[in-house]
């Protein structure tokens, strides 16, 4: 009975694929509906609803105000400072939007969300074309192969969006989701360049052109690493393949250097001859060569931090890395270099994916946003592989790697549902935020990814018992995520914002409205660059409470033009400063922030 239901659920799917394909046109309405629904809701959705969220994010929008506000557009700056961190794009991308939408959050964040939407069209439409499985590479599959493309296009959208490290990174006001936006597409322009040079090889390929303009652009992102990474993935690759001499003659190298040369050149010139040596001991030596060789900002990790890092914020999707990595046959070489061009795409996402996991390994200093650039190349490895799952009958010696994978799907799901439940227990207290635990026990984030995650592995192990169900696994994990996104994700940044970042916009607002001609803003114990951009006002930080006392001690010995200041500290900093009640006056109260007037 079980197989005679098989074949007629199949024969069902045939002749729908087969009603739809007579009207080839209701493929791109849907798939329309799909990259606008995955826009909006992955990265546009309550997008500049909550404040920026320190440390980081402010640095970037301060930055950028300030290049709005002076018209210098050579140096960035913040708080009267040089921030030689990062190239100027972002911050040229975030200014031109003030100019159009104002000075908010949607303007700091836009480049990010807008670069994220980018990158998930370039990997729907690379797909669309080149996403099938070498397996189905020949004449008589002709209809699987189109729907394996569709198939694999869609996933991989939705697999590029929907992650955590994508989520996050694409709705925060930083250069990581455009070096990688900018790094994805250009790799996916290059690979449209290396099959269209082979099927016209002497037409002019401006897929090439396109190549060269991104990663200009990353490199005025993030810099050296916006190129030297492409280069590696690209060169690794050729040599794999053994087209490295022909394709370097298809790429048009002198002219796409010169491309590279004059949009990334003339900005490092001017602020070289802006700054001098200052500019590159900081920029090059510091935030380039010392983060790669050395622990930076304290941001070590072990050997094994990216394992970790790709298998929680790539969840579920990271457990189909092995099978999908495993399904390329990297060890194959003779294999792939026989297979034409616009057959090597998931090859291709292997040597991607190897590469720049295997560079931030090496790195010393390791954080993880720094691999992000890999995400949709994992997004591509996995799609390959449900593609070719939902559109072809896997053979016996297939179908364990599969029980094995889902297995682990069911495995990595029940232990989220477990970490969420009990996260509240391992979780330490954030000192800028007023009973921490209490406030997110009674939030009831955790129960409620804990119940959403739950769910999901009763799903997939009632479909586990039943192989015609494991086509549904896919499906199960999607809603699980949108779910997530919906119930977890978004309202916990409406948590973080009003436990943590409101109370300092409330400050701000008072500082604003309090502070006296010449009156000089001074924050204790925290460094909080929110309230510099919120307050539009210099901000001198002083970490210890001790150094403090000093500082405002000879402030009043040097008889300074405003015989008060104002401080904004926590009550611990006030103890250790041994203020007393005659000595300040208190304007405002937030959170665990005190905002007092010091009478020198």
């Amino acid at each position: 009975m079980n197989l005679t239901m098989k074949r007629k659920g199949t024969k069902n799917i045939v002749r729908w694929w087969q009603y739809f394909e007579q009207y080839p046109q209701l493929y791109w309405l849907i798939s329309a509906i799909w990259l606008i629904f995955i826009s909006w809701f992955a990265f546009l959705w309550h997008l500049g609803d909550v404040g920026l969220v320190d440390e980081t994010e402010p640095l970037f929008a301060e930055a950028a105000r300030q290049m709005d506000v002076t018209g210098n557009w050579i140096t960035p700056y913040f708080n009267r400072e040089t921030r030689f961190d990062k190239p100027p794009l972002v911050y040229w991308l975030m200014a031109i939007g003030y100019q159009l939408i104002g000075v908010n959050e949607w303007a700091v964040r836009l480049p990010s969300a807008l670069t994220a939407i980018a990158l998930v069209i370039s990997v729907f439409f690379t797909l669309k074309y080149f996403g099938f499985s070498n397996i189905l590479n020949n004449q008589s599959n002709q209809a699987k192969i189109k729907r394996q493309l569709w198939f694999s296009a869609w996933i991989a959208s939705a697999l590029t969006a929907f992650n955590v490290q994508t989520i996050i990174w694409a709705r925060t006001g930083v250069s990581d989701m455009l070096l990688s936006g900018c790094m994805g597409t250009a790799l996916l322009c290059f690979f449209w360049g290396y099959v269209t040079s082979e099927q016209k090889p002497q037409a002019f390929n401006y897929w090439y052109f396109a190549f060269y303009i991104l990663i200009s652009l990353a490199v005025l992102t993030k810099g050296p690493v916006g190129i030297v990474l492409p280069g590696l993935i690209i060169l690794s690759f050729l040599v794999y393949v053994g087209n490295v001499w022909s394709v370097v003659k298809s790429m048009n190298l002198l002219e796409g250097g010169l491309i590279f040369l004059c949009i990334t050149l003339p900005w490092y010139i001017l602020v070289y001859l802006e700054n001098g040596q200052i500019y590159l001991d900081s920029f090059f030596g510091y935030h380039n060569f010392q983060r790669f060789t050395d622990v930076v900002n304290g941001h070590d990790a072990p050997w094994y931090f990216y394992f970790l890092i790709v298998l929680g914020l790539f969840a579920p999707w990271s457990v189909y890395l092995p099978l999908s990595i495993f399904r390329i046959r990297f060890w194959q070489r003779n294999f792939w270099q026989q297979q034409p061009r616009n057959n090597q795409l998931g090859l291709f996402a292997f040597v991607w994916f190897v590469c720049i996991f295997a560079f931030f390994t090496i790195s010393v200093t390791k954080l993880p946003s720094y691999v992000l650039p890999l995400i949709p190349a994992a997004s591509i490895l996995v799609a390959l592989t449900w593609s070719n799952i939902l559109t072809n009958k896997l053979p016996a010696q297939k179908k364990s790697g599969l029980l094995i994978t889902i297995i682990s799907n069911l495995i990595l799901v029940t232990v989220m549902a477990i970490a969420f439940l009990t996260a509240p227990q391992f979780i330490g207290n954030d000192p800028a935020i007023l009973n921490f635990k209490e406030s997110l026990l009674s939030s009831g984030l955790n129960w409620r990814g804990g119940i959403i995650w739950g769910i999901a592995a009763v799903f997939i192990a009632i479909c586990l018992s039943y192989r015609k169900w494991w086509y549904a696994i896919f499906s199960i994990n999607l809603i699980t995520f949108i779910c997530l996104i919906i119930f977890v994700l978004i309202p916990a940044s409406f948590f973080i914002d009003q436990n943590r970042q409101l109370p300092l916009r409330e400050i701000a607002q008072t500082i604003i409205q309090e502070q006296q001609p010449q009156e000089e803003l001074i924050m204790v114990g925290f460094k909080k660059p929110s309230l510099v951009f919120y307050t539009q006002r210099p901000v001198n930080f002083i970490k210890h409470p001790k150094k403090a006392n000093n500082y405002l001690n000879q402030q009043q010995n040097e008889q300074n033009n405003s015989n008060s200041s104002l401080l904004v500290l926590r009550t611990k900093e006030m103890k250790e400063m041994n203020l007393q009640p005659q000595n300040y006056r208190q304007l405002n109260r937030q959170g665990v922030y005190r905002l007092i007037r010091i009478i020198q």
